[in-house]
């Protein structure tokens, strides 16, 4: 799908608002394929985002685990030591 939306779920502080818009609009980017919206699509582009943003708010207040809350700041710092393996140069 889109490299660009991260998991939301289960992190403590939970995700905030600009978090959540971020990844709505990604996806609305990658189903529409529009980085960015010509001014006929732009109403409709915004409405999108923010109904997805709603609805994905919904999700992540619904949802239910027994797991133990991730850290943001070590989930942050895996991420950086994959990067650096993947993209290690010789």
């Amino acid at each position: 799908m889109c490299r660009n939306i991260h998991t939301l779920y289960n992190f403590e502080p939970a995700a905030t608002h600009p978090e959540v818009r971020a990844a709505a609009e990604q996806y609305v980017r990658k189903v529409s394929g529009f980085t960015k919206p010509s001014k006929a699509n732009e109403e409709a582009f915004a409405r999108a985002v923010e109904e997805i943003a709603h609805t994905t708010h919904h999700l992540l207040e619904a949802l239910v685990t027994n797991a133990a809350p991730r850290d943001r700041d070590v989930e942050a710092e895996r991420a950086r030591e994959r990067a650096k393996k993947r993209f290690a140069t010789a």
